[in-house]
């Protein structure tokens, strides 16, 4: 389904399609609750059936999914140049949001033959879609009784070197140690012979040795990230203490599991890729989203200055670069007016929001590290083996997809159901508070 959503400016008002998904299979018409879960920078290809469901069940609720603008089915253009990115912003998608918020709540209200009449509204999201519903609680905490902002990146970071110490704690001595041997091996490889190099990784398109090392760095990570650290660690770890070749190793992980199981194409990181402006709802999402990284928010994965475990070479300069390269001169991404527009870490104490970080995303949502959140509201960090990027949402790993969220597969399943069991607790409270503010809810 779609809806009509504005470009917007105080004089373009000119109006796209945006794609959105419905699943009310346990909605309690009339007066049961609206689940907004919001989708990030990708093509919203439905709604995942992750611990979501089992909230939806026990609440009566409903799950609206709206695609966020430019991704997916929902462009506001044929081309993607710079010039037509303009209305690409976080800022443009909370509009979008409540915008869609009202929208439904009218065809809901008209379906049930009857006006000026709210639902409860609760808004989910993860990662960069968590941010948003952090952020969208905060500029419209009149539209909703609270959200859930998972593994949230809430603060713009322009030179995130806490990113790669926090994959290397991650990884533990050993698996950190082989990874950092292979990083300096594979750069001896790269100034020899970088072709034999990049074609033993599957990734002999990427011509620029940033790409390359960028896009060995995001192999390990995503490891990490999605909940399999046993995949990359126990064969590589295994390999440096048999004495085999480690570069060997790595480049079977990669082109098995990051290129093949996975599924992430090597030129996601190719700048030859990102600079094609032509519309394709499943490709485009890599030039859209480092367009919001080159001009709003950063997150610039960088190499610390010592005992970094990706290559040097993933600097600062070789994000500007490819900011510059990729979308021309003038692009540059101001995380100081991103932060002073939403708050950073120190989000207003208005923000009944419930945040939970994971464990390498302990030090990603702050730029000093610091795993507790600078403001007055609920808050967990869930600590497991495979804890990784929305578990609480996701159970593990978090990919492939683990069904209604199952967390019986995390190493800590109690960790991760006491704070599933303190977000039902917030959703049941911030339910009774909106009930009783006065505010036309059921």
């Amino acid at each position: 389904m779609s809806f009509k959503s504005t470009t917007a400016t105080m004089t373009d008002r000119r109006k796209f399609s945006q794609r959105y998904y419905v699943f009310d299979d346990h909605f309690r018409a009339p007066d049961g609750p609206i689940f907004l879960k919001i989708c990030g920078e990708s093509s919203c290809n439905g709604i995942a059936n992750d611990y979501l469901a089992i909230l939806a069940k026990k609440f009566g609720a409903a799950i609206i999914s709206p695609e966020h603008r430019y991704y997916g089915k929902s462009a506001p253009f044929k081309s993607l140049t710079t010039e037509n990115l303009k209305y690409l912003s976080s800022k443009q998608a909370l509009f979008d949001l409540a915008v869609f918020r009202q929208f439904y709540q009218e065809s809901l209200n008209q379906k049930l033959n009857r006006t000026n009449v709210e639902n409860p509204w609760f808004v989910f999201g993860v990662s960069y879609s968590g941010a948003l519903s952090a952020w969208f609680r905060l500029k419209f905490p009149h539209l909703t009784c609270g959200s859930l902002a998972s593994s949230a990146v809430v603060q713009a970071v322009f030179d995130y070197t806490a990113f790669d110490k926090q994959i290397g704690e991650s990884a533990g001595p050993e698996c950190k140690a082989a990874l950092q041997e292979v990083t300096h091996l594979v750069e001896k490889k790269v100034a020899s012979d970088k072709k034999a190099a990049k074609k033993l990784f599957g990734a002999s398109e990427l011509e620029n040795d940033g790409d390359f090392f960028y896009f060995l760095a995001d192999a390990a990570v995503i490891a990490f990230q999605y909940g399999n650290p046993d995949i990359l660690c126990v064969p590589l770890v295994g390999a440096k203490t048999a004495g085999e070749d480690l570069v060997e190793a790595y480049a079977k992980y990669v082109q098995d599991y990051y290129l093949g199981s996975f599924g992430v194409s090597a030129q996601t990181y190719n700048q030859k890729h990102l600079k094609q402006t032509n519309l394709n709802s499943e490709e485009s999402g890599d030039r859209l989203w480092w367009f919001q990284v080159c001009t709003e928010v950063a997150y610039f994965q960088v190499a610390p200055a010592n005992d970094s475990v990706r290559s040097s070479k993933v600097d600062i300069q070789y994000h500007l670069d490819l900011c510059k390269n990729v979308f021309g001169e003038g692009v540059y991404p101001d995380v100081d007016a991103t932060n002073l527009y939403y708050g950073g870490t120190k989000i207003a104490g208005s923000l009944a929001s419930c945040i939970e970080a994971e464990i390498i995303y302990r030090q990603f949502t702050s730029a000093d590290g610091n795993p507790v959140l600078n403001f007055p509201v609920p808050s967990y960090i869930l600590t497991c083996h495979n804890c990784g990027h929305g578990t609480d949402m996701r159970g593990c790993p978090q990919s492939p997809l683990s069904i209604e969220g199952n967390s019986q597969n995390c190493s800590s399943p109690d960790a991760v159901n006491k704070a599933r069991q303190q977000i039902i607790e917030h959703i049941d409270l911030w339910l009774s508070e909106c009930k009783g503010s006065g505010r036309d809810f059921m």
